[in-house]
């Protein structure tokens, strides 16, 4: 399912959230503009989080944590995340208030990262993307506002269809589907596989939980 747009509309202008968006473009312009693959691999290698360097030197690794969350492993990556993040974060940034959702974007962030690093410590796979801090958003959206209305667009079989969807039904089943690829990771990793191509199931996860968890004190009273 992709999310197209929803049926809430907001009070105020959601200048955060439309900073958050460029300042992720921007990033992922320099990326692009990168003068080849070794270069890019040694720009994405100095700002992106291994779980593993950050267990060995946190000190001088801990920045990493806020750096990976704004680069992208490609367009089809970039894309998708700032569709989730101009559907979803404007109306939490309307109830929380500017400051506080941006405080609460990078918290949730940051619990998303640090949950795949406790998850799989020893891990050399870098973590880049918004998408944790992203699915924090969506799990304080779900607290906010579960009877909202998500057209979407489904594909059934050849024929595509657009769905309203309630809220609360459309993360909870992307959330569902995380935990479901978050346990089959640890189910891989014990049986001597390799990590489920390099996608961070448990980041996914742990950011949705720490905004269910977090949106209450964050909301404005």
């Amino acid at each position: 399912m992709i999310p197209l747009k929803d049926n809430i509309k907001g009070r105020s202008f959601p200048f955060v959230n439309i900073l958050l968006i460029l300042l992720n473009g921007a990033i992922f312009y320099l990326e692009i503009r990168q003068p080849s693959p070794k270069a890019l691999m040694a720009f994405l290698g100095q700002w992106s989080l291994v779980p593993g360097n950050l267990i060995r030197n946190p000190a001088s690794e801990w920045i990493k944590i806020l750096s990976s969350m704004f680069l992208h492993g490609g367009w089809m990556h970039f894309l998708g995340n700032m569709l989730y993040l101009w559907i979803f974060g404007d109306n939490v940034e309307d109830r929380m208030g500017h400051r506080r959702y941006l405080i609460f974007y990078l918290l949730v962030g940051s619990c998303a990262a640090l949950s795949q690093v406790c998850l799989n410590p020893h891990s050399t796979l870098p973590l880049i993307g918004a998408s944790g801090a992203i699915a924090g958003v969506m799990g304080a959206y779900f607290i906010l506002f579960p009877k909202a209305k998500i057209t979407a667009l489904v594909p059934i079989w050849i024929f595509i269809r657009f769905i309203e969807i309630p809220a609360i039904l459309f993360l909870g089943f992307w959330f569902l589907l995380q935990a479901l690829q978050s346990w089959g990771s640890i189910l891989n990793a014990s049986a001597g596989g390799s990590e489920m191509g390099g996608v961070a199931w448990w980041a996914h996860a742990g950011g949705f939980l720490a905004g269910f968890l977090f949106v209450i004190p964050f909301k404005k009273r």
